[in-house]
């Protein structure tokens, strides 16, 4: 497989777990978007929330070394947020197109200028290849947890493009 082709796929897959996020709760009202349903409290619209610092955190801080500072601060609440769906969902996308433009813009097998503060994630992610792979596997998880509280919310099932 060329490094082209490669590149591809995994930016394919990529946007395909991105649209799984996206569709998985597109029609959801803002009510159900900040609900918790499960006993750690997360919100779907807080899991959204921290993808975009996936994003960002991964492709930005720690594969280039540096990234723009945050329209807002950061308020350090895991999985839950006080932002409005469309600030939320807004920032996901431009921190995906952000991405999108690292990786466009990059071989594969170039070395992250920064360092993850965590074993085994900093032995696991040391070049573009391994932080895309990372980025997938982390949203796959993200848009598997979705979908089961999509169906507890309202029962629906089987959303997404896969």
């Amino acid at each position: 497989m060329t490094i082209d082709v490669e590149k591809a796929a995994l930016c394919e897959f990529l946007e395909c777990q991105r649209g799984s996020i996206r569709a998985v709760l597109a029609d959801l009202d803002e009510t159900s978007l900040r609900m918790s349903v499960l006993p750690s409290g997360w919100s779907p619209l807080g899991l959204v929330e921290h993808l975009r610092h996936a994003e960002r955190h991964w492709f930005q801080e720690i594969f280039r070394g540096s990234a723009e500072p945050l329209p807002w601060p950061d308020d350090h609440t895991p999985l839950v947020t006080t932002r409005s769906p469309a600030q939320v969902f807004g920032f996901y996308r431009d921190q995906c197109r952000i991405s999108d433009a690292i990786i466009a813009a990059s071989p594969l097998t170039a070395t992250a200028a920064g360092r993850h503060p965590d074993e085994p994630l900093a032995s696991q992610t040391t070049d573009l290849r391994r932080i895309v792979l990372h980025v997938i596997e982390e949203t796959a998880r993200h848009a598997g947890h979705l979908d089961i509280v999509r169906e507890l919310v309202d029962g629906r099932t089987g959303l997404g493009p896969r």
